[in-house]
Formats: structure tokens, sequence, C-alpha cells
């Protein structure tokens, strides 16, 4: 049945159309969590597809396919990845009969040669038990009275161990906790494993030990943060989780995982966070004595603590305005018509890509890149304000290029520093490990064991980013901090100031 305008006053013609409006709205937000949920989530477009309706010229063309140009390369060998040479090898020799070696002629065959081929065996992790034994030693004649300044029964003295009493080593703390922040085995799954073993460790241990050790080494966790304050620049980005046992708050209420990427240029530190909210406050109190470039997203928390901080350059994120560009056309069914956008920011990062490539210095690098990227920008930018002129600001396409406009002067910020990139990827990347284990251990059982947690993750994830084993990094940090001597401090075992040849040397057989 069809709705009789005419005779309508303005004002529900006015309510009808707003109706209208919404129901659009709202189909689309249902389009859009629809191709969420069942379709790919990859922004690539066809290169060569123009929007619908814009004019799309020889000399457009011509760009286009002097962009898809193939440099010279050379081609990859086909096949099979070899087996890592530092694994050892075992020799298993398959001859022939000592019949086949006769020659029908009545000769012996001799060996000319030889063919070889590679397979990989796995044996289950070895699990042995360290007996520390220590002779004690008395004297038969004296009984001790000879030496009294020196007790009757001398032995030597107990190894120092990070949490004395307890069975644990360095393996197998390293062990237990590559496994769940690594691997994201949480504990009752490990308890599980350990029973298969023979040697049945109990959650409530891996627990306790986790928090222990955070107590003995948790000044490293401070000195981490002094560190990556000195670098260049930061990328910042936050996840939730949950916390049992915080004053005032439910068990299912959402506390928040700061992450912050950054420190010396030559060595990259990663520091996880944790904190009851998500509020300003926490940014404000990083940040107090800090001056250079923060990278994040568009979340207002930084603008507020940043706009008035002139130590601080605020720099936005290229890709998420391009996801929410994205995600407005994949809304609309109208796929082919983000080419245009999207191919033009996909020229900026191949830009950055090719400037990466050639090794210049960081002057020279942020010379050519202020002259080859921002005529790519200024194209950009002029299809944002050309194309929000006719969009109803509400719509899904009109926030996501107001969202872009309004971000615009912090994401062309990026240009000034030559360690950051267009968007805020690289800190994104570091919260996954994160948010893959959170998906299994659910929670943290306490403030102190989020802070742990976070300590834990913070080491391991620096120590990748730096090419370093975490496992036996964590192994050789265990190992050596009960044996620091008068006048050595912890700062000496930090990732920073270590051979990551001798470190990664404890991966090989033997060690």
């Amino acid at each position: 049945m069809e709705l009789d305008k005419e005779n309508l006053s303005p004002e529900v013609l006015k309510y009808i159309k707003s109706l209208e409006i919404e129901n659009k709205d709202l189909r689309l937000q249902l389009n859009l969590a629809i191709m969420d949920k069942f379709s790919k989530s990859s922004e690539k477009v066809n290169p060569l597809q123009p929007e619908l309706f814009e004019e799309f010229t020889i000399e457009v063309l011509e760009e286009i396919l002097e962009e898809l140009t193939v440099p010279e390369h050379k081609r990859k060998k086909v096949g099979r990845k070899p087996i890592d040479s530092s694994i050892p090898r075992e020799d298993i020799i398959n001859d022939i009969s000592e019949e086949d070696k006769q020659c029908a002629c009545g000769c012996q065959m001799v060996k000319i040669g030889e063919e070889t081929s590679e397979k990989l065996q796995v044996i289950p992790e070895k699990v042995y038990v360290e007996r520390h034994i220590r002779p004690k030693y008395a004297c038969r004649n004296c009984e001790g009275s000879g030496d009294e300044d020196k007790p009757t029964f001398r032995v030597a003295p107990v190894t120092p161990s990070l949490i004395p009493g307890s069975i644990m080593t360095g393996g197998l703390l390293s062990y237990i906790l590559i496994s769940k922040y690594c691997d994201y085995l949480p504990f009752y799954r490990q308890e599980q494993r350990f029973e298969r073993f023979g040697a049945p460790i109990s959650r409530q241990n891996m627990s306790n030990w986790t928090i222990k050790s955070f107590r003995v080494l948790k000044e490293l966790n401070t000195l981490m943060k002094k560190k990556l304050l000195t670098g260049p620049f930061l990328q910042m980005d936050e996840t939730t989780v949950q916390v049992h046992g915080e004053e005032g708050k439910s068990d299912t209420s959402n506390s928040y995982i700061w992450v912050t990427k950054g420190g010396p240029p030559e060595f990259q530190i990663v520091l996880y966070e944790y904190d009851r909210s998500r509020s300003s406050q926490y940014i404000r109190n990083f940040v107090e004595d800090y001056s250079g470039f923060l990278q994040s997203d568009g979340y207002k928390g930084y603008d507020s603590v940043l706009k008035s901080n002139d130590e601080i350059t605020h720099v936005g994120c290229l890709a998420h305005a391009r996801r929410k560009i994205y995600d407005a056309y994949k809304a609309d069914k109208k796929l082919k018509q983000s080419n245009t956008v999207i191919n033009k920011i996909q020229k900026i990062y191949s830009a950055e890509k090719k400037l990466r490539a050639m090794g210049l210095t960081s002057e020279k690098f942020l010379e050519e890149r202020i002259q080859i990227v921002t005529p790519l920008l200024n194209d950009l930018k002029k299809w944002l304000d050309t194309k929000i002129i006719n969009l109803r600001p509400t719509s899904h396409l009109g926030k996501a290029i107001l969202y872009t406009l309004g971000q615009w002067d912090k994401i062309i910020k990026y240009l000034e520093c030559p360690y950051l990139t267009p968007d805020n990827n690289a800190a994104e990347r570091t919260v996954k490990p994160f948010v893959m284990g959170r998906k299994n251990f659910l929670f943290a059982g306490s403030t102190e064991g989020a802070d742990a947690m976070c300590f834990y993750y913070s080491l391991i994830e620096t120590a990748k980013q730096n090419g370093i084993n975490p496992y036996a990094y964590l192994r050789w940090l265990f190992e050596q901090a009960p044996l620091l001597k008068e006048g050595q401090t912890i700062e000496s075992l930090a990732p920073w100031n270590i051979n990551i040849e001798d470190i990664n040397k404890i991966m090989l057989p033997g060690n």
C-alpha cells in the first residue's frame, strides 16, 4: 500500500523522511555486520577499476599502468625451503644388500657417490630432574675443635634461585611463560600436559611462580619504560581485559591493557601496562616527561592530552581512515566505487615502500618523502573535499570522510619523522599477541597478576622485535638474575644490554 504524501502535513513528511534515512542507515549497519562476519576482510581492490561515473582519462589509465610495471627481479627458486643448518643431523644409511653389490659380469661394484634427502624428526619435550648434590665434610680427628672460626660441618652453598625452595628452574619457568604468552596455552592446559610428562605441576604453582618472579624482576619493567621514553617516537594502542579482584569493580567489567612501541631507533621496545580504565589520565601520566612524536588512532583521549602539549607532535593513522571509507562502501555494497580512493591511498604506501628500500639516511629520506608523497596526499585531500560536498554528513561514507578530514592535520604529520609510517599498524600488531592470548586465558586473576602478565608480554615482544629468541632470553634472565654480584644491577640483564648471538646459542643442542 503506497502512502499518499500529497495530503500529509510538512511535519509528517519531515518525520517520514527521517524514518527513511534511519531505515537506510540501519540497513547499511546490518550489511556491514553481515559482511564482516561472512565475507573476506581484505581491503584489496582492482587497481584498473575506476569509480562509477567518474571521469577516467587516458592519462589516468597510463598513470595506473605505469604503477603496475613489474620491476626487474630475480625469480625465487621454486621448492621446499631448506631445513635450518643449526639443527643437528643424524645420518641413516639405506644401503643395498651385499648380493646386489655383485655385478653380473662377476666384478664387485664400487661406490661412486650417494643420494641424500632430509626429513625432519620431532621428539616431544625433554623433561628431566636436576639433582643438586652437595657433599658434606667433617674432621674425624678433632671434630671441628681445631678450627673454631669455621663450622664443624662444611658444605657448598645452595645454588642461588629466583624462587628459593621451589622445584622451578629457569628453563621450566620460561617454558611455562612462553607456552602461555606466545603459544596461548592457559595454565590449566599446561597442567594437563605436565601430567602426561609424568611431572605434575598445578596451575596454582605456575601462577605463583609467575607473580613471585615478577616481584623479583619488576625493577626491569621500570627500566624498560625509561628506555622507551628516550626514543624519538612512540606508537600507542589499547585493548580490553577483565581483571578479577579490582576494588570497586565487578569481575566482568572491562579494564585496559595499554601497549606502547618505541625506544631508540637501534633497539625497539614494546611495553604493556595494565590500567583500570581507558581514561586519558593514563596517557597524561605516561607522556609527562616525554618529547617527540606520538602516533595513535583517533581516540579522543589522545587529543585531550596532546592538543596543548608543545613537546609532543601528535600523529594520526591513515589506515584507520582507509578502513572507515572502505567499510562505508562495503556496507552500501558498492565496493567497485571504493577503488578510486583506495588506489590513491595505495600510491602513498607504494611510495613509502620504495623509499624505505633505497636505504637513505634519515635526512635524505625525509627530504625525498616530502617531495614525492606530498602531491599524493594533496590529491587524496582534494578527492575528500570534493566528495563530501554532495554527501549527507550522517551517512556511512559521509561520517568516514568527515573523520578523515578531521584527522587530516595529524595524519600528514608522519612526514616529519623518518621512523614513522603512514599508519599505526605497528602498535596494532603488538596488541594482537595479547588479544590471541585473551581468547584462551580470558581474564587475569588479580591486579598483580595483570601487572605480571604485562611485564612478561613486554619482555617477550621486545625480544621478538629485536631478533632475540624469547625462550632463550627468559631462561637466561631467570638463571642470571640470582647470580648478580655486589655492584651489579638488573639493568645489565636488560634486553638492550645483551649479546644476541650468545643468548640465541641457548637454543642449540646441549645447552
